[in-house]
């Protein structure tokens, strides 16, 4: 089973590298990277190239872009990985040992978020958690799938935010998602920034406003606002 790791980008010159790097010994056992950029104006890209197999570049949105990286890539298994996020070093071979059982087409991982703040192991105990009871993952926890389950999916849904949510939701129709327990390592800059309890009560409002039918783009709004870099 050929895997193929998708990673979409924006400014992410001080992550991406770290994060390929200890994808090459993955490479080196027959992995591809590709590397999604959609319109960097750091190093990004020139960062890229050096460690990803291929570099493309598409329209700003993160389901555009993983879509386009799932069109180039030649593998029989496809992994969506966070520019920021650290894959368990077997990543590889839990995700075909996954896949190889029959009753299986996609998956995730659990997940740690990297960070000083003592809220930081709880977020994410709560969030593996949450995932093994729903089904539900997010881009964090490293979603793969089968090539034919996502066409036959349709891929992810074009709209600018809870992609994730929503491409697990159709993906229940078809399996239950196989959880790995090794933990992909996610950067928790997001909460530290923006302030761990304000995150946490933001992103429970939006999550619980889209299933009560809220639009993306205007969830999207309240959560980046007018920011450019998202």
């Amino acid at each position: 089973m050929k895997l193929s790791i998708i990673i979409p980008a924006l400014n992410e010159a001080g992550q991406i590298g770290e994060v390929l790097q200890r994808l090459q010994p993955l490479r080196a056992r027959g992995a591809e990277v590709i590397v999604v950029d959609a319109g960097s104006r750091d190093a990004t890209r020139d960062i890229a190239a050096t460690f990803a197999d291929r570099v493309l570049v598409a329209e700003r949105g993160r389901a555009k872009q993983l879509n386009a990286g799932a069109a180039s890539a030649d593998g029989d298994a496809l992994l969506f990985l966070h520019a920021d996020s650290v894959l368990p070093e077997d990543g590889d071979a839990r995700i075909e040992k996954g896949l190889s059982d029959a009753r299986f087409k996609w998956g995730r991982f659990d997940v740690n978020i990297a960070g000083a703040h003592t809220m930081l192991p709880v977020i994410a105990w709560f969030m593996n958690h949450r995932s093994r009871l729903t089904g539900i993952a997010t881009g964090d926890q490293g979603i793969f799938v089968t090539r034919a389950a996502f066409v036959a999916l349709g891929g992810f849904p074009d709209q600018p935010l809870m992609e994730d949510i929503a491409f697990c939701s159709r993906a229940l129709g078809i399996s239950r998602p196989y959880c790995i327990s090794a933990r992909i390592t996610t950067s928790g800059r997001r909460w530290e920034q923006n302030g761990v309890w304000r995150t946490i009560f933001l992103m429970w409002g939006l999550r619980f406003k889209y299933f009560m039918g809220a639009e993306p783009l205007k969830l999207h709004q309240a959560y980046y606002g007018n920011r450019l870099d998202k």
